[in-house]
């Protein structure tokens, strides 16, 4: 006979399903655990890149000149030397243009006055005609008139000396005479080329000049930098401005310079070129004079 009391391994199996089906929604609500508080020690900011360089790319607390940096200023802010070397240039260039407005007037007066005197010299009728206008107050210091008058005084002073002038003495007369014109002829080359070699030098060496400013400017900015441990452009710009001026200055004195050497080159020339065809016709003149015994 069975013991009733004995329970079943279905029924045991049923009662653990339901004690568990009971059991989830309590475990469901119930809080999750906190978390076990750190013990770490907190992550400290990484310095700055700035700090960490020793300060080597902080930013300036002032920038000179900031928002108002211009030529002027730039100049009484450059190193000493190199304001020296702009000052200098500066003064070349002033002599430039100074040299320029006495050369276009002496050449205005000049080719005005030939005129005049070769219009007058072409009425002349006889050598001591010739002489009597080249040595006039009117063309005094005149290079074609004092050029006449070396040729014509030669031949008087020929005369004056009892030599023929005339005849078979014609040439050696002829030659005096214009021996006594190169003499004149070489001093005018001198006179018109006066300021020329000042010209051509600030032409030439204006530029190096300046650009020995300027390295030497840019060297003591890049001393600069190593000295205040800086590479901020804002800082370091200045000088550089400063010294690159020094450049400008002088392209400033040499183009000038460069332009005024040439065109006095050519007036030169071209009075040159007057000279020698007024040689010509001098001498065509004192010899027509001597075959006519004038």
């Amino acid at each position: 006979m069975l013991d009733n009391k004995r329970p079943t391994p279905i029924l045991a199996v049923l009662g653990a399903c339901a004690l568990m089906l009971t059991s989830a929604p309590a475990l469901a609500q119930s809080p999750a655990p906190a978390p076990a508080e750190s013990t770490a020690p907190a992550a400290t900011p990484a310095p700055d890149a700035g700090q960490a360089n020793g300060g080597a790319e902080s930013a300036p607390t002032s920038i000179k000149h900031s928002g108002s940096l211009n030529p002027v200023r730039m100049f009484f802010d450059a190193n000493p030397v190199v304001k020296v070397v702009m000052i200098g240039l500066l003064l070349a260039s002033v002599l430039s243009w100074t040299l320029l407005i006495l050369k276009l007037l002496e050449f205005g007066r000049l080719n005005g006055q030939s005129n005049r005197f070769v219009e007058a010299f072409r009425g002349a009728r006889s050598i001591a005609d010739i002489n009597r206008i080249a040595t006039s107050e009117e063309f005094e210091g005149n290079p074609l008139a004092d050029m006449a008058a070396a040729a014509s005084g030669e031949v008087e002073l020929s005369r004056q000396a009892g030599l023929a002038v005339g005849g078979d003495s014609k040439e050696s007369t002829l030659s005096r005479a214009q021996a006594a014109v190169s003499a004149v002829q070489s001093g005018l080359a001198k006179r018109l080329s006066g300021g020329m070699t000042f010209l051509a030098s600030v032409g030439s060496s204006g530029p190096f000049i300046g650009l020995f400013g300027t390295v030497y400017g840019i060297m003591n900015s890049f001393i600069g930098i190593a000295n205040t441990n800086t590479t901020n452009l804002a800082v370091v710009a200045p000088g550089i401005a400063e010294a690159l001026l020094a450049t400008g200055i002088g392209l400033f004195a040499a183009i000038p310079a460069v332009i005024f050497y040439n065109f006095f080159q050519v007036q030169i020339s071209s009075f040159g070129t007057r000279t020698d065809g007024f040689i010509a016709e001098l001498m065509n003149a004192i010899s027509r004079q001597l075959d006519k015994g004038a």
